[in-house]
């Protein structure tokens, strides 16, 4: 899985799909994330700013280790919401 490699553990990931799964908390994440470009998630300030207010609203306490590695993993995926195939690769990573 490509966020093991970035040293992100499967046990977060879990832990956090597990909070996805409630609908009042996927519903205020999308909010969070709507609107959010490409250019946006090129940009490690704002990336920062968006992992940070993620882990807020899903009540997690992530380390700054933590955080950078999410950080330097969402950048290196260069994400384009506006493309569908990103969109289904990142679905398909995190199945």
């Amino acid at each position: 899985m490509g966020y093991q490699q970035y040293g992100i553990s499967p046990q977060l990931v879990e832990r956090i799909k597990l909070k996805m799964k409630n609908p009042a908390m996927k519903e205020r994440v999308k909010d969070l994330v709507h609107g959010v470009s490409k250019q946006d998630l090129q940009n490690g300030p704002k990336v920062q700013r968006l992992v940070r207010s993620t882990a807020s609203l899903l009540k997690e306490k992530f380390t700054p280790a933590e955080e950078e590695k999410m950080v330097r993993f969402i950048l290196s995926q260069r994400i384009d919401p506006n493309n569908t195939f990103h969109l289904i690769k990142l679905w398909g990573m995190f199945r």
